[in-house]
């Protein structure tokens, strides 16, 4: 017998069915030049200091000496300790290494995770979502069916729309679950400290459990922006974290990645007992993991040096350089926008009479840019898509260029 919860999900993961309709086109016209401003991959070479740290580890593999193989599931205590100090002791954060858990990525770390939840759970997840955040609990049987408005029965909505200022307000019923992206994928936009602060207060007053993704916190340019839910008071207890290297660092062929699992953080028994994550993650992943690769390891460590963070900063610069061409642009252009200031996502309104699929078909043969549509983040998502600023200045200023005198709004 089939696991049937796989059978419910729509036919294609979103950017599986982008990539069908962009060979499909390419196909059709081979003399095209596209421009993808629409999956998050970067463009940018990883950096010198990374670069080096992966050839010394290569040199290591290379005799018997150094040789690694299995490496602990966890992660190196090297990573560990350079994680612990650089991402959260320099903020003030209490985090010990035994609570960092390496992984390949944070796509990995947050369609996992769910494995630890019960069947009955009660999820909520902000809308527009990250699609990973609810496919996975689809596999896990806890969402329902997919209705025709493209919401699963069993998951609560949370809107964040241009009507709310793209903020979430706090469910009325009782959640168990909540997942939470800041800075947002896919609108770019973030919450405030104080914003923050009422989620971690809900998970305290109705024994929930917040997910937070904080896959693009280098990125947060103005104050008041947390880059760790641990900031907030109270965290500690209800909150697990999801980091990457990917869009950081540029790690998305490397693979790198971690999640944070405080010792305090529980969730009940069908009796009653509260139970500890942190142990039931550690056998989790030494049971169906066997770890990152050390390469990935050294070459992650190498992105806290002096030389890696501020080779790594300069990337981020640049992307951010990016962001705010763009957002510019499509101002002056007369497009709604949003995001783009501490996130490299740009959340565009789309042209009035169109839809976000409409709209990427008329993007693509017309202009010959790539874009995400917005619904495929979500019901709340129709009417907007979402541009990156991953690609290269050149590149990214013909796009634009393109737009400008082939999409009439």
């Amino acid at each position: 017998m089939v696991n049937e919860n796989f059978i419910k999900l729509p036919g294609a993961y979103l950017f599986s069915e982008i990539a069908k309709k962009v060979k499909a086109f390419r196909a059709e016209h081979p003399e095209a030049e596209i421009i993808s401003l629409g999956i998050g991959d970067v463009t940018q070479p990883l950096v010198p200091a990374v670069i080096e740290a992966l050839h010394r580890a290569t040199d290591e593999m290379a005799h018997a000496a150094t040789f690694r193989g299995y490496g602990p599931e966890q992660g190196y205590d090297f990573l560990r300790h350079t994680i612990v100090e650089n991402d959260f002791r320099r903020r003030g954060i209490d985090i010990s290494e035994d609570e960092i858990f390496v992984s390949d990525g944070a796509k990995s770390d947050t369609g996992n995770f769910q494995e630890l939840f019960g069947p009955d759970v009660q999820i909520a997840v902000t809308d527009p979502v990250y699609p990973v955040y609810v496919d996975a609990n689809v596999m896990g049987g806890r969402t329902g069916m997919l209705g025709e408005d493209g919401r699963w029965s069993n998951i609560v909505y949370l809107p964040c729309t241009a009507e709310n200022g793209f903020v979430p307000e706090l469910p009325s019923q009782h959640i168990d679950v909540i997942y939470l992206c800041y800075p947002n994928n896919p609108t770019g936009t973030t919450l405030s400290r104080d914003e923050l602060q009422k989620w971690v207060t809900y998970a305290q007053e109705h024994d929930a459990l917040i997910c937070y993704d904080v896959a693009y916190e280098a990125f947060i340019r103005h104050d008041g922006i947390p880059h760790s839910i641990y900031e907030l008071e109270g965290a500690r207890q209800v909150a697990v974290e999801f980091h990457s290297f990917s869009k950081t660092a540029g790690f998305t062929g490397i693979r790198c990645g971690y999640m944070v699992v405080p010792s305090e953080v529980t969730m009940r028994t069908q009796s009653g007992k509260r139970v500890a994550l942190n142990p039931l993650w550690q056998r989790r992943q030494s049971t169906k993991f066997n770890g990152t690769s050390y390469l990935s390891q050294r070459a992650a460590e190498a992105v806290y040096s002096p030389e890696g963070s501020a080779q790594v900063q300069q990337t981020i610069d640049y992307y951010m350089q990016n962001a705010r061409t763009m957002r510019s642009a499509l101002h002056e252009m007369g497009f709604q926008v949003y995001g783009g200031e501490d996130s490299p996502y740009l959340w565009v309104k789309v042209p009035e009479g169109m839809t976000s699929w409409s709209f990427f078909d008329s993007l693509l043969h017309r202009a010959h840019v790539v874009c995400t549509p917005g619904v495929g983040f979500g019901p709340s998502g129709e009417g907007y898509v979402r541009l990156t600023a991953f690609g290269n200045h050149e590149a990214t200023l013909t796009a634009l260029q393109r737009i400008q005198t082939q999409i009439y709004i």
